[in-house]
């Protein structure tokens, strides 16, 4: 079996897998919805969403391996780490849940991750630069087809509807998390290399809110619970996860196609 390889705390590459590890898991997540959507159409996007999610994680993972100047490589990064030393958010690894649960979970990450990625397009590093001008595009689409959705359920009929405000109420508490300030923040701030993502956070409320309001739905009241996937303490969900993200490579060390 492989051995586990740890990562450089550096805060420019805690930063980078922060963002690729969300897309990472997120993706995983989302590969769950295949053959199991609503409508044929639908399997179809939540995969090609997926695959973005993939690519875009491939990019981040590979820079932060070149920036940490360890030999890592993106495979390694996305396969030979324990649990605590990934980095995405919390609400990215909660299980797939029912179809509102997935378009909400969409809508709202993508609607942030927009506002990162646009950020990021002048981030003082020219790889991150580039790799935001092609991720931002393919975001916009997302959070436009899971708003969309989000409108159809939540205006559908009544048990669409309570599903979908059921959503909403479950996964607004792990919103926080991505907006609580930290070092690694102000690092990215203070060098140039992206956003405070604590900085976005009246950006997403007002991104979000003529969707949910066209919606019908009521946005959830702020609670004390906070979430730390991005600390690498995460629910007890990641382990599962990760099991199936890691087993082929776990079980055949090294293997190629």
């Amino acid at each position: 079996m492989n051995a586990s390889i740890r990562v450089s705390d550096d805060p420019s590459v805690q930063y980078l897998l922060r963002l690729g590890d969300t897309c990472l898991i997120h993706a995983q997540r989302l590969a769950e919805w295949c053959g199991h959507a609503p409508i044929l159409e639908e399997d179809i996007a939540m995969t090609n969403i997926a695959l973005d999610y993939i690519g875009q994680a491939r990019a981040l993972l590979t820079l932060a391996g070149e920036r940490e100047g360890a030999g890592h490589d993106e495979d390694q990064l996305a396969y030979l780490r324990e649990e605590r030393d990934y980095r995405n958010l919390t609400l990215v690894e909660l299980p797939r849940g029912d179809f509102a649960v997935a378009v909400v979970r969409i809508y709202l990450l993508a609607s942030l991750l927009q506002l990162i990625w646009e950020a990021l397009a002048g981030s003082s590093d020219e790889e991150l630069a580039a790799i935001a001008g092609k991720a931002v595009k393919e975001v916009r689409y997302h959070k436009q087809h899971a708003g969309d959705w989000v409108i159809r359920l939540a205006r559908g009929t009544d048990e669409s509807a309570r599903r979908t405000q059921s959503a909403l109420d479950m996964l607004w508490p792990y919103f926080r998390e991505p907006f609580s300030e930290d070092a690694v923040d102000d690092h990215a701030k203070a060098t140039g290399l992206g956003p405070r993502w604590a900085d976005l956070q009246d950006a997403w409320l007002a991104e979000i809110g003529d969707t949910l309001a066209e919606a019908g739905l009521v946005t959830p009241k702020a609670t004390r619970f906070e979430s730390t996937g991005k600390f690498g303490r995460h629910s007890e969900h990641m382990g599962y996860v990760l099991a199936d993200l890691q087993h082929l490579q776990r079980a055949f060390p090294g293997g190629v196609w």
